[in-house]
């Protein structure tokens, strides 16, 4: 342990058991991503939770989700976070607080914007004032009816709503359940009909979250540039909608768009990416003081054209996608006596972006035909666009267009941005962009390594959905042991090893496939070699690749042995003599090396887990490893502890076992009883979600199978994994029945 360690433990000041096990790797992985000054607010903060009196459940929360959230949002924002549980345990809802901070990091994954992130503190607050139970229209000292049951579903409701859709989805609830605080609660865990019904109705367009990965992969594979992702909603602001811009931070972008007739929500986000990437290309900044507000407006609709233009040139079917989103103004639709300017523009910009608009207007048609005379010199400019501009509006300028009565008809281009990256403002004022990122301090060196905690949803099957990062996976090395243990245990069942080594040899490969054009191989390839020869004797070059060598086919198979390493293990059954503990490492001991001698892929890990916020996922043997030292002597060191927690030890391990390049991809688990954990009091809960993990996997194309030592797990094994399961009756025959039960599942 370093002397930083040390001292940031001291600093913790924090007594709880669980949060000194687990507060060395936050802090490891907290150094790679936060400042020292952000590092000092996270530990000063899980000291203040801790001494809230509240448990150890906040503090462990917010060392797991505060550094992620801190990056997407914002090193500032765990001072909010503070400020917020504070003003929290002031009101009798400090039963919240942990659930609050679980929610935290699914809501910085779906806003990734602190303006909208502040939204979503006040609409809690909001939720908790109006669901607390009033005495006369007075606040009484009772908690809220629902709060944290509204806290515990926010995190899968972020995955499906926008966040407007999720406002709207709450005054619902807030409104029809007003004097029935049961249904309330009912409503905010999911469990009511029109609680679905209303998700479902709110649960409309496309969610950016949903489409990030992929709209960052068109970014990147088109326009051969990044920029981080800022969305925004649509529902705080009734008055006048957001528009989509570009600055300093990245692409301001909505967080829902719905379908529209001909286009996907999806492909709107794509012309909205394609608009903002061209301007990125091709515009160049201009000086904006000098230009009237008209001549602005007829200056961008010109340039937003000729970076269209060019896009078009570079991808046609750009053209098609803007076309069907840009409106087409009616020609003489303005009313008189209203400002026509901006129906003139647009019927300009529809002109300028489609061949076939059918105007008459004659100036209209006159620019039209200077801008594609401008842009067949292949020296356009956005300062060229400026010099167009502004002789348009001189020339098409009448008195009415100063009229406070606006026609606005279909000059709404929702793809497009405000154009703020145009324009360059020699004084500041109020259109100056004055929002900078501020330069994040490289974080300190970190000689120790350490992985941060991966986080699994967890299936909860009272409510019938996952709740979004719930069991916290650590990763480690396991400790080392003797490896002359192991050369021991199989020198003890060297006659099993030699019957063994028999099934070995016939379930090996036995195909021979030929491949042919070597330059050096086993033999001589005849058909090349006389093709070759006679090529030589007509004058031309002969093929010097007339060998051939041969390779083994029909076996492509990797394996994950996951163990099951909780406190029970270390029992003595009845009638043996040794414990299970020592009675799986001889029969793993075997399985490794006759997996070895076949040629398999093949890896070893074990779990265990201390409530869900600690599952140890601990490395034994990996697939590119091979059966050496280090490996016999993790071995040797098996030891049991803890509890059983095995849907997150099923997902991770099946992480690692999807990457592999094998045809059949087998995932074995070996445990002494039923999933459970300390902080679980329902005991069909961890059963029914390993039994959603198998399913995960099983549509992956993993295929998972149990060899479970509890005489008893009819009760329960079959639920998580049908079929696919031995129960070992006679566990001092284990180190005899596991390696033959592999060989007959991979023959």
């Amino acid at each position: 342990m370093t002397d930083t360690l040390v001292a940031e433990i001291k600093a913790l000041s924090c007594g709880f058991a669980r949060v000194q096990s687990v507060f060395p790797d936050c802090m490891a992985y907290a150094r790679k991503q936060l400042s020292p000054a952000a590092q000092t607010a996270y530990i000063d903060g899980a000291r203040t939770l801790c001494k809230m009196g509240r448990g150890e459940e906040p503090v462990l929360a917010f060392l797991e989700e505060i550094p992620d959230v801190a990056v997407l949002l914002g090193e500032a924002v765990i001072a909010d976070i503070i400020a917020f549980v504070q003003k929290l345990t002031r009101t009798p809802n400090s039963k919240a607080i942990a659930p609050f901070l679980q929610s935290l990091a699914a809501a910085a994954r779906t806003l990734e914007n602190r303006a909208l992130f502040n939204e979503y503190l006040y609409l809690v607050w909001q939720t908790m004032e109006r669901t607390s139970p009033k005495v006369h229209g007075i606040d009484s000292m009772y908690p809220s009816e629902c709060l944290v049951e509204f806290l515990k579903t926010a995190p899968y409701l972020f995955g499906i709503l926008s966040f407007g859709g999720m406002r709207n989805w709450i005054d619902y609830g807030v409104k029809a359940y007003a004097g029935d605080p049961d249904r309330q609660r009912e409503y905010f865990l999911l469990q009511t009909a029109d609680s679905r019904a209303v998700m479902q109705r709110e649960r409309h367009g496309t969610l950016f979250t949903d489409s990030e990965r992929q709209l960052d992969l068109y970014l990147r594979g088109l326009w051969q540039s990044d920029a981080n992702f800022v969305p925004y909603s649509l529902a705080f602001d009734e008055i006048r909608k957001p528009v989509p811009y570009f600055d300093s931070l990245g692409v301001h972008l909505p967080d829902v768009y719905d379908d529209l007739p001909g286009v996907r929500g999806v492909d709107r986000y794509r012309a909205l990416l394609a608009h903002i990437s061209a301007h990125r290309v091709w515009t160049k900044a201009v000086i904006a003081d000098n230009l009237s507000p008209f001549q602005r407006m007829a200056v961008e609709v010109f340039e937003d054209s000729r970076v269209e233009y060019l896009a078009m040139q570079r991808y046609p079917g750009l053209r098609k996608l803007w076309a069907a989103l840009h409106p087409m103004p009616k020609e003489g639709a303005c009313p008189e006596g209203h400002s026509c300017i901006r129906h003139r523009l647009y019927m300009l910009s529809r002109a300028l972006l489609d061949p076939q608009h059918g105007y008459t207007n004659a100036d209209l048609l006159d620019f039209v035909a200077r801008f594609h005379a401008e842009m067949a010199t292949g020296a356009s400019s956005t300062a060229s666009m400026v010099t167009l501009g502004v002789q348009y509006i001189a020339k098409t300028r009448i008195g009415s267009d100063l009229s406070a009565k606006i026609h606005f008809d279909d000059t709404i281009v929702d793809y497009r941005d405000d154009n703020r990256l145009m324009w360059q403002f020699i004084e500041e004022g109020d259109e100056e962009e004055s929002d900078v990122k501020p330069k994040k301090a490289p974080p300190p060196e970190d000689t120790e390594f350490r992985l941060p905690p991966r986080l699994y949803p967890e299936w909860d099957y009272t409510a019938q959905h996952y709740r979004p990062d719930w069991a916290s996976v650590y990763e480690h090395l396991h400790p080392t042991g003797d490896a002359g243990d192991i050369d021991k245990i199989l020198a003890k069942h060297s006659v099993l090893a030699k019957q063994l080594k028999k099934i070995i040899d016939l379930l090996k490969p036995q195909n021979k496939v030929r491949i042919r054009y070597q330059e050096e191989g086993a033999e001589l390839d005849l058909d090349v070699a006389i093709r070759s020869l006679i090529d030589y004797k007509s004058g031309a070059v002969p093929d010097p690749r007339i060998n051939m060598s041969h390779r083994h086919d029909g076996r492509s198979i990797a394996v994950s042995l996951l163990l099951d390493l909780s406190a029970s293990l270390a029992d003595v059954p009845e009638g043996c003599q040794q414990s299970k503990l020592e009675l799986s490492q001889e029969a793993v001991t075997l399985l490794g090396w006759a997996i070895e001698q076949m040629g398999d892929k093949f890896a070893i890990s074990g779990f265990h887990s201390n409530t869900r916020h600690e599952v140890r996922y601990l490395h034994i043997k990996g697939y590119s490893e091979h059966w050496e030292t280090p490996v016999k002597a993790r071995l040797a060191g098996m030891q049991a502890g803890y509890s059983t927690r095995m849907g997150a030890a099923i997902r991770h391990a099946g992480h690692y076992l999807a990457h592999q390049q094998a045809d059949k991809k087998l995932l074995l688990i070996l445990t002494d009883g039923e999933p459970a954990d300390i902080d679980s009091k329902d005991p069909r809960l961890l059963i029914e979600d390993a039994k959603i993990a198998v399913r995960e996997l099983d549509q992956d194309g993993i295929y998972t199978y149990c060899i479970t030592l509890d005489p008893k797990a009819g009760d329960y094994v079959g639920d998580i994994f049908g079929k696919h399961y031995t129960v070992i009756d006679h566990i001092a025959r284990l180190p005899e029945q596991l390696p033959k039960l592999f060989m007959s599942l991979t023959k």
